[in-house]
């Protein structure tokens, strides 16, 4: 299931065990669902003798034994001779046959992704200081003080960040937000804009989609719509800057989510506010949502088209670009390159595009901490936005968590999509 509420340790916010990020889906392609080929058993039938429960014919059908000297059936020992079964040979060429039609296409994508890594960004595609940052619910809930902010206004102090997209939610199942789950959201707001002037704080919502189970927010019911957009209006009248919206797993051509997101923005423009969504990868192959979606219920990618719909319906778009089960810091660097690409192709130059960068660490098959590592994302967007758009500049990175941030994150960020020399 895609993780939609990050829950951070109570106890040590600052140096928290890694939280699984929104959008980490089992890939069921090239990830942690990928299904290895059976071999058939290539070994020879049972050695057995005629006339003892094998048909009369049988011995004389079995292939000389190697030794045998007269080519006969019988071995020097008097053991019948073995002979492969037709079906094994052909259970045995079936398999070397789906294990080529898997794994060479795996090896090209991976060689694909490998070139796609390769060569120099374009000169002056750093930060266009449009930066955002996800963080979690312990600034709302009271376990964060005022020297949190003053210490989060240093960290911030010369990057780019100027979005933040703060845990406030989830939403409950039929949509409507219980002022409870953010008890002291008025005083970060008040504490960020006078220790960061400038910066947004945009309330971070979410909930887990029923998608046809018994469980989860149903976008396909009106009233739960209705009550997703009375929910955020009720955010911006506490105070926040925008309305983040992250629900998952979301389908590819969900028409019901293109008309939640339509409503809202009529709610966001009215107040002067921004809206801004978490959004799925794109298909990294055409159609590729479309066959996995035949063998896994939620697949994790959208098609391109899709998702340049709800990129016009929104002020920012976020691409959740990780837990992508790319195994090498190459592969993973020119992944996030296409995804780029992809994005600008269908963003329109009015919205916001930001691509997600892993500020956590774990390892399992759908996220590599060794290879998913935030130095070849940024190299990544940074390549993407040089071949396809470099002088977009409503253009930006979005570190995905503040508490299970690393100083290695931090430098990374720093040192390869900051401007030269920065601090």
């Amino acid at each position: 299931m895609e993780r939609t509420e990050p829950q951070e340790p109570a106890a040590a916010a600052h140096d928290p065990s890694p939280e699984s990020a929104p959008g980490a889906v089992p890939e069921a392609v090239g990830g942690s669902g990928r299904a290895e080929p059976a071999v058939a058993d290539g070994g020879a039938s049972p050695p057995g003798r005629a006339g003892a429960g094998v048909p009369a014919d049988a011995a004389s059908r079995r292939e000389p034994v190697e030794g045998a000297g007269d080519g006969s059936s019988t071995a020097p020992d008097g053991q019948a001779g073995r002979r492969r079964r037709p079906w094994v040979r052909r259970a045995r060429r079936t398999a070397l046959a789906v294990t080529l039609l898997l794994v060479v296409p795996l090896l090209a994508v991976e060689t694909a992704l490998r070139v796609n890594y390769t060569g120099d960004p374009a000169d002056g595609t750093y930060t266009r200081d449009r930066d955002a940052m996800w963080l979690g619910h312990a600034w709302v809930d009271g376990r964060k003080k005022d020297a949190d902010v003053t210490a989060l206004a240093r960290r911030l102090e010369d990057t780019g960040i100027r979005d933040l997209y703060v845990h406030s939610g989830p939403l409950e199942h039929d949509g409507t937000l219980p002022k409870s789950a953010y008890p002291r959201a008025r005083w970060l707001i008040d504490a960020v804009h006078r220790e960061l002037p400038g910066v947004r704080v945009q309330a971070f919502l979410g909930d887990v989609l029923a998608n046809g189970g018994p469980d989860g927010l149903r976008l396909d019911h009106a009233a739960t719509r209705e009550e997703v957009v009375r929910s955020a209006g009720q955010v911006l009248d506490t105070g926040y800057d925008g309305v983040h919206l992250d629900l998952e797993p979301l389908r590819s051509g969900d028409r019901d989510y293109l008309s939640l997101l339509d409503d809202l923005r009529a709610v966001t423009r009215a107040e002067d506010a921004h809206l801004s969504v978490a959004a799925h990868q794109i298909d990294p192959l055409p159609a590729l949502h479309s066959v996995v979606g035949l063998f896994a219920e939620n697949p994790k990618w959208w098609s391109q088209e899709f998702f340049g719909q709800v990129a016009r319906r929104v002020d920012q778009i976020a691409v959740m670009s990780y837990d992508t089960a790319r195994p090498l810091e190459s592969t993973y660097g020119g992944y996030v390159a296409q995804q780029t690409s992809l994005a600008l192709e269908v963003t329109p130059p009015t919205t916001h595009l930001l691509m997600g960068l892993p500020f956590y660490y774990e390892s399992n098959p759908s996220h590599w901490g060794h290879a998913e590592t935030v130095a070849a994302a940024v190299r990544g967007a940074r390549l993407g936005l040089s071949r396809t758009d470099p002088d977009r500049e409503l253009f930006g990175v979005a570190p995905y968590i503040d508490f299970a941030a690393t100083e290695t994150n931090w430098r990374e960020y720093r040192e390869g999509w900051l401007r030269p020399n920065a601090s």
